[in-house]
C-alpha cells in the first residue's frame, strides 16, 4: 500500500514540474542546504488520525519524487484540518538559508 501511494505521489510531483514553466530553477535551488517541509493535512473528519500519522510516508514519498534525500530537512510544521468534501494533503518545500 505504502509503495502505491509513493507512486501516486511521484506522478502527481513529476506532472507538477512538467507544467510549470520554473522547474529548472526550482530544481537547482533544491540542490544542496537544510529543507523546510510543511504540510497541512484536510481530513474527512478532525477525529480519523492523528496530526502526525501521515508525516513520514508523505515526506519519503515527495523526497523520493524530487530525488532528495530527506535527512535535509530540518524543519517540520504540520496541521490538521477537517474538509469531509475534498481531503486532501497541501505540502510546501523550501530552502531554508542558513
Amino acid at each position: 500500500m505504502g509503495r502505491g501511494y509513493k507512486g501516486q505521489v511521484a506522478q502527481l510531483v513529476l506532472l507538477a514540474l512538467a507544467q510549470s514553466p520554473h522547474k529548472a530553477s526550482l530544481r537547482q535551488s533544491l540542490g544542496s542546504g537544510p529543507l523546510a517541509l510543511s504540510i497541512r493535512f484536510h481530513f474527512v473528519s478532525p477525529l480519523r488520525r492523528d496530526v502526525d500519522g501521515g508525516l513520514k510516508i508523505a515526506q519519503d514519498a515527495l523526497c523520493e519524487a524530487l530525488g532528495l534525500n530527506d535527512n535535509r530537512i530540518v524543519e517540520i510544521h504540520l496541521y490538521k484540518e477537517q474538509d469531509s468534501t475534498n481531503p486532501r494533503m497541501d505540502v510546501s518545500l523550501r530552502v531554508l538559508s542558513r
